[in-house]
């Protein structure tokens, strides 16, 4: 088991590895920017290091300054968290060179998984259904066009190296690909470093369904079932559930077994999370994210897997501590992303918390670095809180949402929790109704 462990990354999900590190008994540092020195999880490490000014690119993004940090406290492991480098394999792979233990999947997966085209190619030729495109990048708009006339309009341009919504454009014929070809290129490039786009159908009315698989040294691939995070906006999720309300048991250990074998056969190890749209019955692959999800919480309460403090084993070349068998579904949860942003506009909101109450009870969970007194930067993600609610069956789930909601109380700032309010009451929401775009065009009744 690795000793010393430093978080490279900040807020709630710091907090969340922190807490599984003492479960451990592991020592932790953390590391931290100049304005974020008074996180929660740096006034709860065992050591803390400042490694830059409030700019991502100075600190939370500075490989040598997070290295550095790391030799002078001897620690001998990297957990990246989420975001920020958690999916750049250069920096696995120079910590790996270092000698340290990169809490996460080989550069050489990281790589192969951050290239959407390779990572599509290899789970074809291991049987996960995809939808139509390119077999390649586009070299140019005239292949592209050829392409969405074989396929069939509307088509999604997408950026090779993207996420995130970044780099991609929707053409609904061939007058939108034109317009929209270089911008999705120049998109890419301004946001991945990388032009590189390719071509797909686009689905009008999917879901978005993803399955969580964890992966040790020893040929143990195991899925934890699958996630609901069709309540987004902007491809951003604000809201995720497990199970879904609309796939089968069978469906469920049929793509569980797909996704499970193709990650065994190039034998990645760590968690992973292998994302889906899922339109008409039936199941595309979108795209595998190879690290750990905000949205982790859901699966680890309807299947009582810390998935976390499994992260850590397996990195530490230690076995998984259950099998597929052991894996058992119970009841429903419910996460709400809580938001510094205005419940309308979105536009960020930060500033002090002067008044903090969060809820309680059975079945709550709240993920979070705030307290009262505390100022909410305005350079990072503005994710503040999550709100986790555990529950026998998807009704009660709901109905202990609407409760835990109500006593939420974050007073200073704006946040999206009076958003959530109004989800949880919602006619569709109540009964299911919904896909990717549902948010979305709910937020213009409003």
């Amino acid at each position: 088991m690795v000793q010393k462990i430093l978080i490279a990354n900040r807020g709630d999900i710091a907090i969340r590895v922190l807490r599984a590190c003492k479960e451990l008994g592991i020592k932790t540092v953390a590391v931290h920017s100049v304005v974020d020195e008074n996180l929660m999880h740096v006034k709860l490490a065992d050591e803390s290091v400042c490694i830059g000014d409030n700019r991502s690119t100075n600190s939370y993004l500075n490989i040598s300054a997070i290295l550095s940090a790391a030799e002078i406290t001897g620690a001998d492991a990297v957990h990246p968290g989420v975001g920020f480098l958690s999916e750049n394999a250069n920096f696995a792979k120079i910590v790996e060179a270092h000698g340290l233990t990169f809490i996460g999947p080989s550069h050489e997966h990281l790589t192969m998984m951050g290239d959407k085209i390779i990572a599509r190619h290899t789970m074809e030729k291991f049987g996960v259904p995809t939808v139509s495109g390119s077999a390649e990048v586009l070299k140019n708009l005239d292949q592209a066009l050829d392409i969405a006339e074989k396929i069939g309009y509307p088509v999604i341009l997408k950026a090779s190296s993207g996420g995130g919504g970044k780099g991609m454009k929707v053409a609904w014929d061939e007058e939108y690909l034109k317009s929209n070809f270089n911008l999705a290129k120049s998109e890419a490039k301004a946001n991945f470093g990388d032009d590189r786009v390719y071509i797909e159908k686009y689905l009008t009315n999917p879901r978005h369904i993803e399955f969580q698989v964890i992966a040790d040294k020893f040929g143990n691939v195991i899925s934890l079932g699958e996630r609901e995070c069709s309540i987004q906006r902007n491809n951003q999720k604000l809201m995720e559930e497990a199970p879904s309300t609309v796939i089968t048991q069978e469906e469920r250990e049929t793509i569980g077994n797909l996704v499970t074998n193709a990650l065994r056969q190039i034998k990645y190890v760590g968690v992973a999370t292998v994302e889906f749209l899922y339109n008409d019955g039936k199941f595309y692959f979108m795209e595998v994210n190879p690290r750990l999800q905000v949205e982790h919480s859901v699966t680890e309460e309807i299947t009582g897997i810390d998935i976390v403090k499994e992260q850590i084993r397996i990195a530490s070349g230690e076995k998984l501590s259950f099998r597929q068998k052991d894996v058992k579904i119970n009841g429903h949860a419910i996460e709400f992303r809580i938001n510094a942003e205005d419940p309308k506009t979105f536009m960020p909101s930060p500033g002090k918390i002067e008044e903090l109450h969060f809820p309680g009870g059975n079945g709550v969970r709240i993920d979070s670095h705030i307290y009262r007194g505390y100022s909410v930067p305005p350079y990072y993600d503005s994710l503040v809180a999550k709100v986790i609610i555990h529950s026998s069956d998807r009704t009660s789930c709901l109905m202990k949402s609407d409760q835990a909601l109500e006593e939420l109380i974050i007073d200073g700032i704006k946040t999206t929790t009076d958003l959530h309010k109004a989800l949880v009451k919602n006619s569709d929401i109540v009964a299911g109704r919904f896909d990717i775009h549902w948010l979305e065009k709910y937020i213009k009744t409003l």
